[in-house]
């Protein structure tokens, strides 16, 4: 048996064909899709990067693990709690990855006894180098069992796809750099902006029109998509395709402008928790399936530890394979063959990076509660009514007051629950580290003699780019896409 898992970082639900878009980034993996399952409904519990990652390989989700915060040094994951792949190399896989979350924090390389990493010296990961380390491993192990993780970020900023993949989604004769166009503004006059000065808009050009880089963004799904076909064109010539379970999933969304938030990950908005999740194994899934209820990223290490049970390979020793006690997440495999339609009722949502906040996402409504929003002006709370308002931009938290009360305490209550009388790791993070991404930012300011105060009071593009000696923008793409 082969499993291979595909992390399509920063990959948001709707940008996908399969998942409802209109343009055509993801022709390939519309095809992955119709021969196997798709989740209309996941979702990321725990975002960014960091936390979903983690969630995904313990089964459990960050209020039990404790992981809630990404980039945080007081994060860390006990060597006790189960890892998935520590599980299946255990049992008798071959396990390895492609990934760099390594350099994040030590336990992402836990259990490979192949751990390539695919950033090397360079600060940008291209797929290219993904698949050029992949392919040659996949040859070399052909004929074992084995788990490989991969991970892409080529949808993750900047967005700097190769030029011949730009035209399909911007066109042609159109100006990004036209003095004209004021529609970039608020996103250079944005608190985040000295962040996103040197992570993402240096490596564009002094870019006008907003529309540009969303369709960069596209232009980086169409060009991921290229690269899983040729990945899973590949399994078929060494022979393999039908014997491995493969599996994508987005660890969190993007938002491209959507709630003052640019080109990033961050808010409990269904741009950046909803996520696809789609799984083929010939001859174990049926094709063309559609699971519409909820489910999570913590559902899939125990969906993968019953196939592997279920499948019992020789030199597999199942003994190894008993699902960890108290996962949050649960198996797939009722849902997948008819018997189930999702994994909950309600999902329940975190984040802890640049700003603070949980909520809870049920039929009908969402309940969002800010405790520190960073460089964001929100309210404390959040309601959607998500049938009526599908882009959250009505927040009925002062008209059905009763309603949000009554979501908060179903919120605090579930915390409470999975906290079990445990200090709130959210709150140790606030009032004893402050969130990592103010402290990034105030690291970039402090280059430049402003504090946070000073600079949210008055977030000037023009002023940062003075005191910091800049104006002159660095323009360079990707090179060897």
């Amino acid at each position: 048996m082969k499993i291979i898992m595909i992390s399509l970082d920063t990959l948001r639900a709707d940008r996908l064909g399969c998942y409802g878009y209109g343009k055509p980034t993801t022709p390939y993996i519309d095809q992955i899709a119709s021969e196997g399952v798709l989740m209309e409904r996941a979702y990321a519990a725990d975002i960014p990067t960091e936390v979903a990652h983690s969630a995904i390989f313990t089964g459990s989700i960050g209020l039990t693990t404790g992981l809630i915060s990404h980039g945080s040094d007081l994060s860390y994951l006990s060597k006790s709690v189960e890892w998935l792949p520590s599980i299946l190399k255990a049992a008798g896989f071959t396990t390895g990855a492609v990934d760099n979350l390594y350099n994040m924090k030590e336990w992402f390389a836990r259990g490979y006894r192949y751990y390539m990493n695919s950033s090397g010296k360079k600060r940008w990961i291209d797929g290219r180098t993904v698949n050029d380390l992949a392919l040659p491993w996949i040859k070399e192990h052909k004929d074992e069992d084995f788990f490989l993780f991969l991970h892409y970020w080529d949808a993750h900023t900047p967005y700097l796809p190769p030029d011949s993949y730009i035209t399909p989604f911007y066109g042609e004769g159109k100006n990004p750099y036209d003095k004209g166009n004021s529609s970039m503004n608020r996103a250079y006059g944005h608190p985040a902006y000295p962040f996103f000065k040197h992570h993402h808009y240096n490596q564009l050009g002094p870019v006008t029109d907003a529309d540009y880089i969303s369709a960069l963004y596209d232009a980086e799904v169409r060009y991921l998509d290229d690269l899983i076909r040729e990945l899973d064109e590949y399994l078929m010539n060494v022979g393999i395709r039908e014997e491995t379970l493969l599996i994508l999933f987005g660890d969190h969304g993007e938002s491209l402008t959507e709630h003052d938030i640019y080109w990033d990950h961050c808010g409990l908005y269904e741009q950046t928790v909803h996520v696809p999740v789609i799984m083929r194994w010939p001859g174990h899934i049926p094709v063309a399936k559609r699971v519409k209820g909820f489910v999570q990223h913590a559902d899939l290490m125990p969906t993968i530890l019953e196939a592997v049970a279920a499948e019992a390979e020789t030199g597999i020793d199942l003994s190894a394979l008993r699902k960890p006690d108290n996962l949050d997440g649960q198996s797939l495999w009722s849902s997948i063959n008819g018997e189930a339609d999702g994994t909950m009722d309600e999902v329940f949502l975190s984040e802890c990076a640049w700003q603070a906040a949980r909520a809870i996402r049920t039929e009908r409504y969402k309940l969002i509660r800010n405790y520190d929003t960073g460089p964001f002006q929100r309210p404390e709370q959040e309601l959607y009514d998500l049938q009526q308002d599908p882009e959250e931009l009505i927040n009925l938290a002062k008209k059905l007051p009763h309603m949000a009360e009554e979501l908060e305490a179903k919120l605090n209550v579930f915390v409470s629950s999975k906290l079990n009388g445990r200090p709130d790791p959210m709150m140790i993070q606030i009032n004893e580290a402050q969130l990592p991404f103010r402290r990034r930012i105030e690291l970039i300011l402090g280059k430049v003699g402003l504090t946070w105060e000073s600079w949210i009071a008055d977030p000037q593009r023009v002023r940062y780019d003075i005191l910091e000696g800049a104006g002159v923008y660095s323009q360079h793409r990707k090179s060897g896409h």
